[in-house]
């Protein structure tokens, strides 16, 4: 563009061309924005314009997206809300010589989606100089040319628009040409004939002026060569050529063929076509054949990025006259472009405790294609509880349908699919990855509804019984099972002091060791809890049965065992074979086959005279008694359980084949001799024991009686004082051995004859008076002769 010498013009703009206005059009922002602004400056106020505070557009991420590839020229300081320039704007580039230039991005706002188009009308400032298409402009004129003759020149090309375009021309003075200028051309006209022997060249200097402020120009020189007779120029056939050209053309192709014709002959009548003023990004797109006139495709179109071209051929003669047409080449649209899915917002991972209808994320569609190849249609193809509503414009709301649930799909892959409405239609898909995150929504689930435990008595402290187990499909945390015991009591203890769970595997062990004949079978609640916040937990019933051992012994309740008692049972010598003599009875603490009995006589004075019911316990005559039979019968019986390996008591039973007791001898000649020789050494001991006891009492009580006789007052007046001699010893103790000491020992004085006695305590046997107060009073009615009632009475006793 030549020197646009924007420094110069920067102090004006900030003063007078940067006004930004602002209007409400449907709801959307329009800006008007001059061309060159500075990398940050400041366009407007987005969120005063829209009424929102500046926490609000950082919560709800607000961002400026521009469509397709487009640079992005502006953008949003979060912080103050300012809508601020973020590229180099030039409005030619954007453009082109359109008398209007307009941006448009859009404003987006999540949470809820909320879309605003924000327009920015670019103003042109005059950055750009007139700018001719050559420096020097070659003219042959014959002099021959007559006054008035008009010779065209090709215009100056201005970059700026209106006002800031080409307004004049000025022509340097010199005495043979004037300048001509009207809309559509610029002309010089030959005001004085030629005479080619005086001045065979002439330069002349044409100027070209914007109405810019400050005003920009640009110049060339027109050098004519004055010559012989060529008095007609090239006349194009038309004035505009316009054509049409599908996008995607490939090179080499004819756009189209412009025709002049010139009138002169030979030399003079010969045309060749040039391209007048093409700019720099159309010169390698189209070439001219410069015999023919025929204009192709050299580079490549793009509607997308350009739908229309203007160019002008320029048609010279041989000698230098020339002439000028427009051509216009507009570019058709065809469906080259797919649909672009962009993933603007994911709310990822998404609780999957959210109610069907909530927002996961905003998808935007675009195609760069024009009209119906521009239409898109956006859906999801897989059956998915997901689906996309329509939004604003070309956005779309990715929402739930259904309810998430983790532990059922944990991962989805959405692939969303964007067509378009061309001929043929193009498509795009786009895989948007979205997580669930797991929320603890399942409590612990037991594998079975109860668990049994079966254990046998006797087991070691610590062994195992058996194991739950619960699932809960939740993640992490919230699926990681603790087990636990619930609080309870087993015949009246806690339930922890029998059992105890692994919080980590679920195996149940035994704290103590059971015992069957206490409890058969308990049931204790364990509970499986979560780690999530807040925690689930179940709790299932756990059942222990404990089984029997052997480990009790037959316990005979009659008769007594023996060496604790001699159980004699009398039999009547009259008795016949089958009568019942006695019965023992047994049991045992253990339970089933453990406790099933046999009975068995192991030892008898007589076998064949006794039997007994293995499973009764009955003792019967096998036979009739007869005089031989011995009157002294003995039976060793064996009771046995059916246990493995078995456990056995035994009894002894004593018989005496009478019919009367005068006839029993002594009983304790019924046990054996050994037996009857112990029991009479400890009669024997016994009774000298007893003896002497009673001789020595007889004689204790004697001497006591003797002393009262001798001094009874000492016993009954407490005026008197009692001698030393008389008192108990006063036991003194040396301290901590358990005996109280001297200042603590007290007497007990019991009168002979009497049913009750007095105590009275004294404070130490160191006085040798009692006091008054404290003596044992009994009237002397009380006192019998103590041998009639046989009553001791003992005089002193020191604790």
């Amino acid at each position: 563009m030549g020197d646009k010498g924007f420094s110069a013009l920067r102090p004006v703009l900030c003063l007078a061309s940067f006004i930004v206005t602002l209007r409400l059009v449907n709801g959307d922002l329009s800006y008007s924005v001059p061309e060159e602004m500075k990398r940050g400056s400041v366009i407007g106020n987005i969120a005063k314009d829209l009424g929102l505070d500046l926490r609000t557009l950082s919560s709800r991420k607000a961002r400026v997206d521009s469509e397709g590839t487009r640079k992005r020229y502006c953008d949003i300081n979060l912080r103050t809300g300012d809508l601020i320039t973020s590229e180099r704007i030039d409005r030619e580039s954007l453009c082109g010589k359109k008398p209007s230039c307009l941006v448009k991005v859009d404003l987006v706002l999540e949470n809820p989606l909320e879309l605003h188009r924000l327009s920015l009308h670019i103003q042109d400032i005059n950055d750009n100089s007139p700018q001719f298409n050559d420096n020097l402009i070659e003219m042959e004129i014959r002099e021959s040319a007559e006054k008035g003759y008009r010779f065209s020149i090709e215009e100056a090309h201005d970059a700026d628009i209106g006002q800031n375009a080409v307004q004049r021309y000025n022509l340097q003075k010199n005495d043979n040409f004037i300048l001509a200028v009207d809309s559509n051309k610029v002309e010089i006209v030959l005001e004085n004939k030629l005479d080619r022997e005086k001045q065979r060249e002439i330069n002349l200097l044409l100027t070209a002026l914007d109405g810019g402020s400050p005003q920009r120009s640009g110049t060339v020189v027109i050098h004519v060569t004055v010559l012989d007779a060529n008095d007609n120029a090239p006349v194009f056939s038309q004035a505009v050529y316009k054509a049409s050209l599908s996008e995607n053309s490939p090179p080499d192709t004819i756009v189209i063929n412009v025709s002049a014709t010139d009138a002169d002959e030979g030399v003079n009548g010969d045309v060749t076509y040039h391209f007048g003023h093409v700019s720099e990004d159309d010169v390698n797109v189209f070439s001219i054949d410069p015999k023919t006139g025929e204009i192709r495709l050299t580079g490549v179109i793009d509607f997308e990025e350009r739908s229309s071209f203007e160019m002008t051929v320029k048609a010279k003669d041989g000698l230098g006259l020339t002439s000028y047409a427009k051509v216009i080449i507009d570019v058709t649209d065809m469906n080259d472009n797919a649909p672009v899915i962009y993933l603007k917002s994911l709310t990822n991972p998404m609780p999957e405790n959210v109610s069907p209808g909530t927002e996961v994320g905003i998808i935007n569609v675009q195609d760069r294609d024009s009209e119906t190849n521009g239409q898109v249609r956006c859906f999801i193809q897989q059956n998915v509880p997901f689906k996309l509503v329509p939004s604003i414009k070309n956005y779309y709301s990715l929402v739930t349908t259904g309810q998430l649930d983790r532990e059922l799909v944990s991962d989805y892959n959405i692939t969303i699919t964007a067509t378009d409405e061309g001929s043929p239609p193009l498509s795009s898909s786009k895989t948007v990855q979205l997580s669930v995150a797991d929320i603890n929504d399942n409590p612990p689930v037991f594998e079975e509804q109860s668990y049994s435990a079966y254990v046998t008595e006797n087991n070691k402290p610590g062994s195992t019984l058996c194991s739950v187990t619960a699932r809960d499909p939740d993640w992490r945390q919230n699926g990681t099972v603790i087990y636990s015991l619930l609080a309870g009591e087993v015949n009246g203890a806690p339930v922890s002091s029998y059992l105890s769970v692994n919080g980590d595997t679920g195996v149940i062990h035994a704290v103590r060791s059971f015992d069957y004949e206490q409890f058969r079978s308990f049931k204790v609640h364990v509970m499986a809890r979560d780690n999530g916040s807040p925690p689930l937990s179940s709790n299932v019933t756990v059942s222990v049965f404990i089984s029997d051992v052997n480990d009790n012994s037959p316990q005979i309740l009659y008769p007594a065992p023996e060496g604790n008692s001699f159980m004699t049972e009398l039999v009547p010598k009259a008795a016949h074979g089958g009568s019942l003599v006695s019965k023992v009875i047994a049991v045992d603490a253990d339970s089933g086959q453990n406790a099933w009995l046999s009975y068995q006589i192991v030892k008898s004075t007589d076998p064949g005279l006794f039997t007994i019911g293995v499973h009764s316990g009955e003792i019967r005559t096998q036979r009739d008694i007869s005089e031989s039979d011995s009157m002294k019968q003995n039976l060793i019986v064996s009771v046995k359980d059916n246990g493995q390996p078995s456990l056995s008591a035994t009894c002894s039973m004593y018989l005496l084949i009478s019919d009367n007791l005068a006839e029993v001898p002594e009983l304790k000649d019924i046990s054996y001799d050994e037996k009857n020789s112990k029991l009479t050494s400890y009669l024997i001991i016994a009774l000298v024991s007893v003896s002497t006891f009673f001789l020595t009492f007889i004689i204790i009580i004697l001497g006591v009686r003797f002393c009262r006789r001798r001094k009874p007052r000492l016993l009954f007046d407490g005026a008197v004082a009692i001698p030393s001699a008389y008192l108990p010893p006063n036991y003194a103790d040396v301290d901590g051995t358990g005996t109280l000491r001297s200042a603590y020992n007290y007497d007990a004085y019991l009168t002979t004859g009497s049913r009750t006695s007095d105590f009275k305590f004294v404070t130490s046997y160191n006085d040798n008076t009692l006091p008054a107060d404290q003596t044992l009073r009994k009237s002397p009615s009380d006192f019998n002769d103590p041998f009639e009632e046989l009553e001791t009475s003992v005089e002193v006793g020191n604790i």
